[in-house]
């Protein structure tokens, strides 16, 4: 335990693991490869390192607008020495990134009134553009960038109203606050749409993760709540969703998945439990986390040793192959290549499995793999029933992954209404991303439009 701990602090974060077996590594074992054996023969030989090879420059993104910057001869040199003036044969050209800082401006926006001298009837106004926020000072731009920069780059609402301040506009982080909650509500009806596309979709992984409010009705400051997500995959359009709330109880799948059919992806959390009860639900496990728990034990074997850990990782490792060869294919031919090739060695894993639960102490750490491995076997073999089902709720894990990194920066909610338009905004910019959209362009657009949609 002691080792995992020290590793999980000061360790490499990486799950990838290694065969001791194999060719490349058993060179390692040789004793010529200690430094403390080495022998040079000769001190005055040059030891020469190779070159590293540079990886290609890819080609910055045609999507950006070109600038052209003409270079050309001074005037004294466009005459040749034979006295014949040079003309153009061709020309090189080369690019370069080029970054303009932040510029901030005032929209002044001019009304015309126009009257009738003839007849003296009242005066007509020419009208101003529809806002989501009425007599706002904060354009569709504005507010786009302050929902971009906190929940896309995880900048808190307090550093913000710095960048703002140091171009000279005072912007309290309260205002700034209300702006948030105030699009945030004005999105809901994109939400409630986004909400009917994801109960569709075949297969919904779920994940959770705390998040700390400080001003919850009833609740101390340091009460944990919430952060649920609920996500969508391929081949269908993707979407993503976040809810706040202040329980982790049972009910709370249950409402949010609420007259749901299909297959849900889930860790073991128990309270997915009743979810999986529910008629037309069919509950998979993540075969990441049981992986992970057999990496966890590989790293407290003895050093140098194979155990028991490796031979359940390299039967799931080779699960992830076939998983790999088979990404690119139809679900029919998935269908068929898991049924080829991964259901025997599911069997194999299932005999081991078999075999080896009687002989690990339950609180060992290669005993809490085993169990969890036995105690979620049938949902995490479940995949191979049909080829658009996934082996693990990575998605869901990539999902919620910017959230968990911006909470290191703003650390908590203050209000329980800005907790709830984090998750409401999470939810557009994080669905946003996963269909190929840039965030910013995409939030802009949403809240120039918005005010003239009729229906949504």
């Amino acid at each position: 335990q002691r080792e995992l701990w020290g590793d999980s602090l000061c360790g490499t974060k990486s799950e990838q693991t290694v065969d001791p077996n194999t060719p490349q590594l058993a060179m390692f074992n040789e004793p010529e490869s200690d430094p403390l054996l080495a022998v040079v023969d000769d001190a005055d030989e040059e030891v020469v390192a190779p070159a590293k090879r540079r990886g290609k420059r890819k080609p910055l993104s045609a999507d950006l607008p070109r600038v052209e910057v003409i270079h050309d001869l001074p005037e004294h040199e466009l005459t040749c020495a034979c006295g014949c003036r040079k003309h153009v044969i061709g020309e090189e050209t080369s690019e370069q990134l080029d970054i303009v800082p932040m510029q901030i401006r005032v929209l002044k926006h001019v009304r015309k009134v126009y009257g009738c001298r003839g007849c003296e009837t009242a005066p007509v106004t020419a009208d101003k553009p529809a806002q989501l926020i009425e007599k706002s000072m904060a354009s569709p731009s504005v507010l786009a960038m302050l929902l971009t920069t906190k929940y896309v780059d995880g900048l808190p609402l307090h550093r913000f109203e710095s960048v703002l301040s140091r171009h000279g506009i005072h912007t309290p982080r309260q205002t700034l606050a209300r702006w948030v909650i105030q699009c945030s509500e004005h999105f809901q009806p994109l939400l409630n749409l986004m909400r009917d596309r994801l109960l569709e979709s075949p297969v919904i992984h779920c994940d959770e993760t705390r998040v700390q409010v400080l001003k919850e009705p009833d609740r101390d400051p340091t009460s944990q709540s919430w952060m649920w997500v609920q996500a969508s995959g391929p081949p269908d359009r993707q979407v993503v969703l976040f809810d706040y709330t202040t329980s982790r109880a049972q009910e709370v799948p249950l409402r949010l998945l609420e007259g749901y059919r299909g297959y849900v992806m889930t860790d073991d959390y128990a309270g997915y439990n009743a979810l999986a009860l529910q008629p037309g639900i069919e509950r998979l496990a993540c075969m990441v986390h049981a992986r992970r728990k057999f990496v966890d034990a590989q790293k407290v074997q003895p050093k140098g040793k194979t155990g028991r850990a490796d031979v359940a990782l390299a039967m799931i490792n080779k699960l992830y192959g076939i998983e790999r060869d088979l990404k690119e294919v139809s679900d029919e031919q998935r269908f068929i290549g898991r049924q080829e090739r991964s259901l025997p060695i599911l069997g194999q894993l299932k005999s081991w499995l078999d075999k080896t639960y009687s002989q690990v102490t339950p609180q060992s750490v290669l005993g809490k793999a085993v169990h969890y491995l036995a105690n979620n076997w049938s949902r995490l073999e479940r995949y191979v029933e049909a080829g658009h089902l996934p082996i693990d709720n990575n998605l869901a894990e990539r999902a919620i992954k910017p959230f968990v990194i911006g909470r290191k920066a703003w650390l908590f909610s203050d209000t329980v209404n800005g907790a709830s338009a984090s998750a409401k905004i999470y939810s557009l910019v994080e669905t946003a991303k996963v269909n190929g959209q840039e965030p910013y362009t995409w939030l802009r657009h949403v809240l120039e439009h918005l005010p003239y949609a009729s229906s949504v």
